[in-house]
């Protein structure tokens, strides 16, 4: 396969399936002419959610347009990552326009439009019917709960993974967590209560002003239900896909950085992800064969995972850590985390979603109906915060910038590092709010700046 059209040269792809296995020819052929092209540097990018390998070029495209201005004298190469993941078409990138699939009229939520629905078919093949299933379930909005819970049991079905395999150990942020096992709460319990929550969380995120405004009025009618179920659907969808991005980040990506490590040795590798992208390169931090110190720096942009998962100790849990715990010290440089208060799929449906899946199963059971009190502070504590929502937490050391002061100030070398990118990852509208506001020369000034690249 020839190496497509990019911004940037010399550019390589690696394709990665669901499991971490890597497409051999393009595998290889980094190796192979890496060093012949006399690289010094090269930037690694994983992608978040994302429905097709052309999104992920233009967005690798756009990324890294600007950085040979930013670094004329390097000797750079560039990596992108494709890896099986989606994203719902009522998610607008800013200044990206939506694909073919995308472009058609979006039906009102709690309908599954046609660029979503056409998503889950690729990223979950074999499983047309129970896509459709979902689908006309969502279409016709029953008013019983019977429906609701048998939408769950679909949705369960749509993201279940083999027992045993891969996936099944990569779900987990902290060990707290991976000690609960099985699938997270929000597929578990009770349906009907999980759709309450999230039709509440929803309000809050369209409301505009962060608080949960008019939630004591809220008028839950079957659609206003349903809009919850959709975001069930939603959120089980990224919990397979945060899962995928660890295991194609510790069986895929870290393994063939220790590949390259033996092929070109001088080579130093700069590891770049968004979103579940950020959960995936963090995650090749556990894959890296032992003694491997080629990875200079690790840039995370708006990472979908918890703030906690580098921790030697969690708050909440003193005798637990964080699934990455001391990872980080894998890095020959820093881990810097950007993130961005305008991110509403971290700041308020990550957390909604991440208390319901599992990470403290004392939650079992709390989710109020329609008739109990609605106190998202109760919701939202620290606990179930997200990387791209306000950076790295519980590990020591871990310094502090403002975007402007990331920009004009060295960064630290080592260690943790969180810049807040408020300033420029502003834009967006519900659900998800900024997340995917990334493309901004900025933010590749930090990606060379992290890695020490003049």
């Amino acid at each position: 396969m020839a190496v497509p059209a990019m911004s940037v040269s010399p550019y390589w792809e690696l394709t990665f399936d669901a499991d971490g296995d890597v497409d051999g020819p393009e595998r290889d052929r980094l190796l192979a002419e890496v060093s012949r092209q006399g690289v010094r540097d090269l930037l690694v990018f994983a992608h978040g959610w994302n429905n097709e390998r052309s999104g992920a070029r233009r967005l690798y495209g756009r990324f890294f347009a600007p950085v040979p201005s930013l670094a004329p004298g390097a000797r750079l190469g560039y990596v992108g990552v494709i890896w099986p993941s989606m994203m719902f078409t009522d998610e607008p990138i800013p200044d990206f326009p939506p694909t073919a699939v995308a472009a058609a009229p979006t039906p009102p939520r709690p309908q599954l439009d046609k660029g979503s629905r056409h998503a889950l078919l690729e990223m979950f093949p074999g499983r047309a019917t129970v896509v459709e299933q979902i689908a006309r379930l969502l279409e016709q909005h029953p008013d019983d709960d019977a429906s609701l819970e048998e939408f769950g049991r679909l949705v369960r079905l749509l993201v279940e993974v083999q027992a045993g395999g891969p996936q099944a150990g990569c779900a987990a942020d902290t060990l707290s967590e991976q000690a609960a096992g099985g699938d997270p709460l929000m597929l578990l319990g009770d349906t009907t209560r999980v759709c309450h929550e999230f039709a509440r969380a929803l309000e809050r995120v369209e409301s505009g002003d962060g608080e949960a405004s008019g939630a004591a009025g809220f008028a839950f009618t079957p659609k206003g239900v349903w809009d919850g179920a959709h975001e069930l659907l939603r959120q089980a969808t990224y919990y397979a896909m945060k899962r995928r991005a660890g295991t194609v980040g510790e069986h895929g990506l870290g393994p063939l950085i220790g590949q390259l490590a033996r092929t070109a040795p001088d080579v130093r590798v700069h590891l770049v992800g968004h979103s579940f992208g950020g959960r995936l390169v963090s995650f090749a931090l556990r894959g890296l064969p032992d003694g491997v110190r080629s990875v200079k720096s690790v840039t995370l942009l708006q990472g979908a995972f918890s703030h906690y998962a580098f921790a030697a100790r969690l708050p909440q849990d003193p005798h637990a850590s964080g699934a990455l715990n001391g990872r980080h010290n894998r890095i020959d440089g820093p881990l810097v985390c950007c993130y961005s208060r305008f991110d509403s799929a971290l700041g308020t449906l990550y957390p909604m979603a991440s208390r319901m899946a599992g990470d403290d199963r004392s939650a079992a059971g709390e989710f109020p109906g329609p008739a109990e009190g609605f106190d998202i502070g109760r919701l939202l504590g620290p606990q179930w915060g997200a990387m791209g929502h306000d950076g790295v937490q519980a590990v020591d050391g871990t310094r502090n910038f403002t975007l402007a002061d990331a920009l004009t100030r060295s960064l630290p070398t080592s260690g943790c590092v969180n810049v807040d990118a408020s300033s420029v990852v502003c834009r967006g509208g519900p659900p998800s709010g900024a997340h995917s506001d990334i493309v901004h020369r900025e933010l590749a000034q930090v990606v060379l700046a992290a890695g020490r690249v003049s």
